[in-house]
């Protein structure tokens, strides 16, 4: 961590409650403010759950509008594809799996041949764009000041009291702030307390899909699939299910993330994190190919995660107190694009709360982040479970409703153009539209 160098200049304290890649996101978003804040970080200390992340080109943008900063310490440990050729691409979409694999298919036939190549999906200037997410986030504490952080603050209740909010966390001890930011993820406690705990919205619901997630040194790779498939980003799609592979830490890694379709679409364990039964993960993939069965028998110490999202909630803040991330609109990882929008988040909303000039100023920010953030985020977590139907023929437009008439074509083409809304936004005109939504509630339209 650095230390803090000059005295804050806006008159009011901003709490974090979360310390993960939003939360850090937005306290150098706030420091770059002169906004002075704390985060209280429920672990020990600051770190991150799972291996690799992508980024799309929006939120790469977004962390350089934030502070540049962020972009570099990114850069220091972001992997891209192998092959110089490849460097736009985000993802090669084959067929991975066998005929047999197919079997449970509305036809029982197979609509694709295995290994057939459907489409290159470019995101210019970026490809595929994935850290470790330990590493970014240890970039990311280098520019946060120590002394701004509080650990082992798990947040329980934030109540008002007189003119300031008061925190009070699991351990007994309170703090006080002017406004406080949810970034507390997919189990967030604050959002039970923008929405209330009877809400729909409040809790986290099963997508009805899961994955095995496990790594595979890169050596290894290559001897199983090859080196143009091992050092670029792939994904191979099958029936009810797909598998996705792509290089991380500067490419000395294989990240592999297997999905599969829970049939009774429940998820009846407390935990969402299992340790893999290699016996039930050959079993889920007993109808794919050989180079995708090679590929699961070399990943390192796989587990099995539940995916989890959220229903979109009506709404994201509630007097001086605001959700971000994944205690916003978690989502599903089929577009790779729900870390991102924790940036785009962070973006926003510290620049509205920059241009605030007193505490009175911060709910009139947060209206508008929420009327500006909140319908593209939701949409962004709707079109990712859209995607994994799209991925695993179960779209219905595409494959008809029995089976007979698969659209390959139209697949392909929503394939190549399915992610480019997310990546092409332009971040700017989207702060200057919440930036307007503020003048308006303030009587000063025409400024």
């Amino acid at each position: 961590m650095m230390s803090a160098s000059a005295q804050p200049k806006k008159p009011f304290h901003v709490a974090i409650c979360g310390g993960g890649i939003g939360g850090l996101c937005m306290a150098i978003g706030l420091i770059k403010q002169n906004i002075p804040c704390t985060v209280y970080e429920a672990a020990p200390a600051f770190a991150e759950i799972g291996a690799g992340v992508s980024f799309g080109p929006n939120s790469i943008r977004a962390m350089e509008l934030i502070d540049p900063a962020i972009k570099r310490g990114f850069n220091n440990c972001a992997t891209y594809n192998g092959s110089p050729e490849e460097r736009d691409v985000w993802f090669d979409f084959r067929i991975g799996t066998s005929e047999e694999g197919w079997k449970d298919f509305k036809t029982g036939k197979p609509p694709v041949k295995e290994g057939e190549f459907l489409a290159k999906v470019v995101a210019e200037g970026y490809g595929q764009a994935s850290v470790h997410r330990a590493h970014f986030l240890d970039e990311l504490v280098k520019l946060v000041p120590e002394e701004i952080a509080q650990f082992g603050k798990r947040v329980e209740k934030v109540e008002e009291k007189g003119s300031r909010l008061l925190m009070t966390f699991e351990d007994g001890t309170t703090a006080e702030a002017d406004a406080v930011i949810g970034c507390d993820g997919i189990k967030s406690r604050t959002r039970h307390m923008v929405l209330g705990s009877d809400h729909e919205a409040t809790s986290p619901v099963f997508s009805g899909k899961y994955a095995y997630r496990g790594l595979i040194p890169m050596e290894k790779a290559i001897g199983a699939v090859g080196e143009y498939l091992a050092k670029n980003s792939q994904m191979y799609l099958g029936h009810k299910s797909h598998i996705l592979t792509f290089p991380i830490e500067k490419g000395a890694t294989m990240n592999v993330v297997a999905f599969q379709t829970q049939p009774d679409g429940k998820w009846e364990n407390e935990k969402w994190v299992l340790p893999m039964k290699e016996s039930d993960m050959f079993s889920d993939f007993e109808g794919w190919g050989k180079d995708a069965k090679h590929v699961l028998s070399l990943m390192e110490k796989p587990d099995v995660w539940a995916l989890f999202d959220h229903l979109p909630a009506p709404t994201y803040y509630k007097g001086r107190l605001v959700l971000l991330g994944d205690a916003a609109h978690a989502s599903t990882p089929h577009q790779g694009a729900g870390a991102g929008q924790a940036i785009e988040d962070a973006f926003v909303l510290s620049n509205l709360l920059g241009d605030c000039k007193e505490v009175g100023d911060i709910e009139r920010a947060f209206r508008a982040y929420d009327e500006i953030r909140r319908p593209r985020s939701q949409k962004v977590v709707k079109t990712s479970r859209e995607a994994a139907e799209l991925y695993e023929f179960e779209n219905e437009e595409d494959v008809g409703s029995d089976g007979a008439d698969v659209n390959i074509e139209s697949m392909k083409g929503k394939l190549r153009d399915r992610c480019k809304w997310i990546w092409n936004e332009d971040l700017k005109a989207q702060l200057e539209s919440a930036r307007k939504v503020v003048r308006i509630g303030s009587g000063r339209a025409n400024l």
